[in-house]
């Protein structure tokens, strides 16, 4: 054959390399091409021995006639710079028919891509090996390039796999952890550039960016019961307490080395069940290049991040949290994706996952790309990476981060610098239906495993089926709760009765949607310092009033998270660089906050009238809303069988004797809670743990309670006889 015949497989621009590799019928014998740069020498193994192949002068194609068939797949023996090796041919291995899959993936409808694209270990033809297959619709060339062919991108030119937009290359003999990427030349511009693998699930450590060939799951899980009885529980009615958790900061070693996922299993799961947590929610687990992004810049949306070990190590920390009967909640980044060369940027030399118009295309904010939820290719790529952890991870739920960003066409951006949707408005109907199309996938396929929005404005029904209208979230933060709770506890105690609409407010709308409290991680970074440190007053002042919020936040409708630190009244805002300060437990003001978290998360979850109704008015009403001058708030909670408890708190640092509310009966009233209790570092004033409501009636109730109120302080009370 010419060497003008291999004039694009030499310069790396040929799509279809098994057209002239492998072994070929050629006339009334066979022939056998093979290309391989750097090669001094290749023969052939026949039923007689090796054989050696011919060089083209003045090229690196080898070629064999024989008028003998050869034995297939081709063993091949090579040597390179020195060193023999032996391998079968990856062009005795053409692309394999995986049409249907490609068709869904193209359709938007494969919610298991990761069954098509990726780094796929099987075998072919008895021959174990990896088939690599890479979406890159706009490439006029790409070859798999690794620590296996020194990076040379001419030596594994993958198969156009045609209209699909696809591209495989079964590479025989490659072992789990080889290291492999991308090499892509745009058909139009004929730029190269090498890509880490979008559907990778697995990466070595940074700052390196290679992503490694995985092995195939194999964990033995033990959690079938957990999953069991997650599909069968009625989560709308049961109690939920997320402790909010970035893994690289909870705890490090004395050297500040990160705890492995394995270590932290040692750890995590009595911390979490001494605390009274349901959940934990681990800020994003997904590969990451930079630290300091806590994860929320994403470049492996199917691998978690090597800094804390193997995917099978993250399977044993959960399968050791689910073992202790905590869920497990991820934050996932469906939003955008950062700008690195290497990752998902301009993956083909086009705007390929993203657009291209920087009006549709840039988070201003961030400085990342937008997905764009319009192509059936994202839309698969993305929901196939919630079904991937849900499915290979058994995590529990997924927090959508920054939803609020992809509903809006205009969000954070100003006249002129936004394109309206095909209607002129200024909703992203693409993202939208992506949306609902992800939340309809979770509940369908993984029962009882949760989605939540963080989701800052007011778009209705977030939290509502998409059958009805709605976006089909399980749940929503309630950012506004959050904002007007924060602000007013922020408040010195004297000018709080201007602010008393701050508290009361969230009730006008609290039942709109599935809210979860969060006292996020958002809230304790950048600047905005602890929430001790939000806290107005001297000492004694601050650690009384951040118990009454914690007893606000768990006595309020709607689920709970407290981000890691809070626990500990953290006297300074998160740091990400190191662990927790752990230290401040030698303290009793600290000791007594970490017991009040203790002693709530017990109440809310062993009391059903915390709990059971956080998303019915039903399940709330006011005693008094109205007492302004006195800073005192007070309500009832109630279960749906009737039984309730009643929430009072005095945001003054006045204790008041003898204050009167109304009580749905009359009868003896045990004092459960006390946040000024001493043994959470209060001043110990309260109710002597019992009281007895008779008359007269009061705040249009049948029976009344005089009480004294701590100052600064929660209590919670119930009927005696409600045990």
């Amino acid at each position: 054959m010419p060497v003008k015949t291999f004039e694009a497989l030499i310069e790396a621009r040929e799509h279809d390399p098994f057209r002239l590799l492998g072994l070929h019928a050629d006339g009334g014998g066979w022939r056998l091409t093979v290309f391989r740069p750097r090669a001094a020498s290749v023969a052939v193994a026949t039923a007689t021995g090796w054989q050696p192949l011919r060089r083209i002068a003045g090229t690196d194609v080898f070629q064999l006639h024989s008028a003998q068939p050869l034995p297939s797949p081709c063993r091949l023996k090579a040597t390179e710079d020195g060193v023999e090796q032996v391998f079968f041919d990856p062009y005795s291995f053409p692309p394999g028919d995986a049409s249907h899959d490609a068709y869904l993936f193209n359709q938007g409808t494969n919610f298991q891509a990761y069954r098509l694209l990726g780094a796929l270990p099987e075998t072919r033809r008895d021959v174990a090996g990896v088939c690599f297959r890479v979406w890159a619709p706009n490439a006029e060339r790409v070859s798999v390039v690794g620590d296996f062919n020194c990076w040379d991108g001419r030596a594994h030119p993958m198969c156009s796999l045609g209209a699909s937009g696809a591209w495989e290359l079964f590479i025989p003999g490659l072992p789990a952890g080889t290291l492999y990427k991308f090499e892509i030349r745009n058909r139009h511009t004929g730029a190269v550039a090498v890509k880490a693998d979008p559907y990778a699930r697995e990466f070595e450590k940074r700052p390196a960016t290679a992503a490694r060939v995985a092995a195939t799951a194999a964990y033995p899980w033990q959690d079938g019961e957990w999953l069991a009885r997650r599909g069968r529980a009625d989560w709308l009615h049961a109690p939920m307490s997320i402790y909010e958790m970035h893994v690289g900061s909870w705890m490090r070693h004395p050297d500040n080395r990160f705890y492995s996922y394995r270590e932290l299993a040692d750890r995590l799961p009595a911390y979490l069940v001494d605390l009274g947590y349901t959940h934990v929610e681990f800020l994003p687990l997904m590969e990451h290049p930079l630290d300091e992004s806590w994860g929320y810049q994403c470049t492996g949306f199917f691998a978690p991040t090597s800094r804390f070990g193997t995917p099978d190590d993250l399977k044993a920390l959960i399968d050791a949290l689910h073992g202790a009967n905590i869920g497990v909640l991820l934050d996932w980044v469906p939003g955008h994706f950062p700008a690195d060369a290497w990752a998902l940027a301009h993956f083909d030399g086009s705007a390929l996952y993203e657009h291209e118009d920087p009006r549709l295309g840039k988070h201003q904010d961030w400085g990342t790309h937008i997905f764009n939820y319009g192509r059936n290719e994202v839309r698969s790529f993305l929901l196939s990476s919630a079904h991937w952890w849900l499915s290979e991870f058994h995590i529990d739920g997924l927090r959508v981060d920054a939803v609020a960003s992809m509903l809006y066409l205009d969000y954070s951006r100003k006249a002129g610098e936004w394109l309206p949707n095909r209607h002129g408005g200024r909703e992203n109907l693409e993202a939208i239906e992506f949306l609902r199309a992800l939340n309809e996938m979770v509940h369908r396929d993984f029962p009882g495993a949760l989605t939540i929005a963080e989701e800052s404005t007011a778009w209705p029904m977030v939290s509502r089926p998409v059958y009805l209208g709605g976006l089909g979230f399980s749940m929503k933060w309630n950012m506004g709760w959050m904002n007007d709770t924060l602000d007013y506890f922020s408040r010195d105690p004297i000018h709080r009765r201007f602010h008393h609409d701050k508290l009361t407010f969230g009730q006008l709308y609290a039942y709109s949607e599935n809210f979860v409290l969060p006292l996020s991680h958002d809230e304790v970074v950048h600047g905005k310092g602890s929430l001790l440190g939000k806290m107005p007053g001297d000492d004694w002042q601050r650690f009384a009033n951040l118990r009454a919020l914690l007893t606000c936040q768990t006595a309020m409708p709607g689920k709970k998270l407290l981000f890691m630190g809070g626990e500990l009244a953290q006297d300074h805002e998160w740091r990400d660089r190191e662990e927790l300060p752990w230290g401040l437990l030698q303290w009793p003001s600290h000791q007594g906050m970490q017991r009040l978290v203790r002693d709530l998360n017990r109440l809310y979850r062993d009391r059903p009238a915390l709990h059971d109704q956080d998303f019915s008015a039903e399940g709330f009403s006011w005693i008094d809303c109205h007492d302004a001058d006195q800073s005192v708030i007070s309500w009832l909670r109630r279960a749906r069988d009737g039984r309730f408890v009643v929430v009072i708190l005095n945001l003054t640092p006045v204790p008041r004797q003898g204050y009167r509310i109304g009580v749905p009966t009359p009868g003896e009233y045990r004092e459960l809670f006390n946040s000024d209790s001493r043994h959470y570092g209060g001043g110990d004033l309260g109710n002597d743990g019992r009281l007895f409501a008779g008359d007269p009636g009061w705040m249009d109730r049948p029976a009344s309670l005089r009480l004294t109120l701590p100052p600064l302080a929660g209590l919670i009370l119930a009927p005696a006889d409600a045990g």
